[in-house]
């Protein structure tokens, strides 16, 4: 099997509006968000984002990278940003975001399948070490995100 679910939680000492900006504007990223080598965008989507499409290029902590398309599927401003991963990987991802007092608490689910052959051809015994690799990814945008805004 192929499929992969992951759920990262970051806590960011920043009000909701500047965590979603940060977070909406993926084509910045790569500014703050070590891993992300390139965003960009292949279509604006309407005025909230909706129907945007974006490829982005990740370098993992493992010597590999991958790409994929995802498009903006859901709005909820301040609240919640949903999309379709195609490419390399193929599935959903769901941002939430809540707000704590001094702190957003952001939510990322993330569902997806490999595309890529060889990755599934490894998958039966490097799924651990896929996992691991995510959430090093993860972590490195949190901690990024948590830099950018307490400048």
């Amino acid at each position: 099997m192929n499929g992969y679910e992951f759920v990262s939680v970051w806590r960011i000492a920043a009000p909701v509006p500047l965590v979603w900006e940060a977070i909406r504007n993926n084509r910045e990223w790569p500014k703050w968000w070590r891993g992300v080598i390139s965003v960009v965008e292949l279509d604006p989507g309407d005025a909230d984002g909706v129907g945007a499409v974006h490829r982005s290029t990740w370098k993992s902590a493992l010597p590999y990278k991958l790409q994929f398309d995802s498009e903006v599927e859901r709005v909820e401003k301040f609240s919640r940003i949903e999309i379709r991963a195609f490419g390399e990987l193929d599935g959903n991802g769901v941002w939430q975001f809540h707000d704590e007092g001094v702190n957003t608490r952001v939510r990322y689910d993330w569902r997806v399948f490999t595309t890529k052959r060889w990755m599934n051809l490894l998958a039966p015994a490097a799924r651990p070490l896929f996992a691991w690799n995510h959430n090093t990814i993860m972590h490195w945008g949190e901690a990024g995100l948590k830099h950018r805004l307490a400048k």
